[in-house]
């Protein structure tokens, strides 16, 4: 299975997932973080607060998943000894993170369209808060096993290795843990930050989430430092990469200058410029994992070119893709258009 001269297609490919990833990250990973504020929704403004998140997911939570399917899609077509292994070694984490995926749209459909008995709307929002906590973490500690390697080393088939080695070990350590927490406070940023803009006609609401944005940006630094102490601690690699190669430094420059953009624009309350760097700030962080992994899509062991398929296979994939996006950016650009423009934002309130 050997990628041959298919080598630059699939490193294409894998910027493909990377970006893709990004994108999922960057609208469904806000729609996760408004399951975090629906929990945590509290003061006289409770339910106004929760109307608000309900306004702002509703009409384009279904179509973000788009962008996770690309991921498995292309990983499977493109990646098969990766895709393999991520499902064998991971599939706990995989699997509990599709079943929250399913809750948490299942919850919140039901506490839309449901009785509107308070009892009712507690029993669902609550199935869709925890989903909405849960999923994230366990995204994040799926990320922290392949970037520390353990799913490379895990040692799947080996005889006398236990189930707890083979498939609980490589995702459950505190640096696996630390990734979770920080995915969690990550997206439960993106969500305040937005809410913010969302709440353009509601100066209270504003406020509201204007600081828990200022809390989440606290987290996020908090759970960052802990994920950098837990690398040095128990993935010499992550470290290495976070902290010695040439590309570091500018990196986490310009990371920590997007980070302070957009505490510094929450604070001027210029709403639209803290959306702006908090994604921007969301986007460096990924795109710094993908380059400490290159040319490793599993690392130690996997490198993006030896997991390629087929050249023809990754040419045909590449078609199909530039046909289908013809198609998607269009839909997505008019679905944006009628629920998330000026006029819709005034019409919902």
């Amino acid at each position: 299975m050997s990628g041959g001269d298919a080598s630059p297609l699939a490193v294409v490919m894998a910027g493909v997932i990377v970006v893709a990833l990004t994108a999922y990250v960057l609208l469904a990973g806000a729609d996760f973080g408004g399951g975090v504020w629906d929990l945590l929704a509290s003061g006289p403004r409770r339910t106004a607060q929760r109307n608000l998140i309900a306004h702002a997911i509703g009409p384009i939570w279904e179509a973000n998943h788009v962008w996770l399917i690309i991921v498995v899609v292309l990983l499977f077509s493109c990646f098969p000894p990766a895709f393999s292994r991520l499902a064998v070694v991971l599939h706990i984490p995989f699997t509990l993170l599709l079943i929250g995926i399913v809750m948490r749209g299942s919850a919140f459909t039901f506490r839309t369209y449901d009785s509107a008995h308070s009892a009712v709307q507690e029993r669902w929002g609550r199935i869709f808060a925890i989903a909405s906590v849960v999923t994230p973490v366990l995204l994040g500690m799926a990320i922290g096993a392949i970037a520390s390697e353990r799913v490379g080393r895990a040692p799947v088939g080996v005889p006398g290795a236990s189930f707890a080695d083979q498939y609980l070990a490589p995702w459950l350590t505190p640096f696996a843990l630390c990734v979770g927490a920080l995915t969690l406070s990550l997206f439960a940023f993106l969500a305040a930050v937005y809410l913010t803009v969302e709440a353009a006609t509601d100066r209270a609401l504003q406020e509201d989430f204007r600081r828990r944005a200022l809390a989440a940006a606290a987290a996020v630094f908090a759970t960052a430092a802990a994920a950098l102490l837990a690398a040095h601690l128990t993935a010499p690699r992550v470290r290495d990469a976070l902290v010695m190669n040439r590309w570091a430094i500018p990196f986490h420059l310009a990371t920590g200058a997007a980070a302070v953009a957009a505490i510094a624009a929450l604070i001027r309350r210029a709403y639209h410029a803290a959306r702006i760097a908090a994604a921007v700030q969301v986007i460096l962080i990924l795109s710094g994992w993908a380059i400490s992994q290159y040319p490793f899509i599993i690392p130690p062991d996997l490198t993006i070119r030896g997991a390629a398929a087929p050249r023809a296979t990754l040419v045909l994939i590449l078609t199909a893709l530039a046909a289908g996006a013809l198609v998607l950016f269009p839909s997505l650009a008019y679905l944006f258009r009628v629920f998330k423009g000026r006029d819709a934002l005034v019409a919902g309130r």
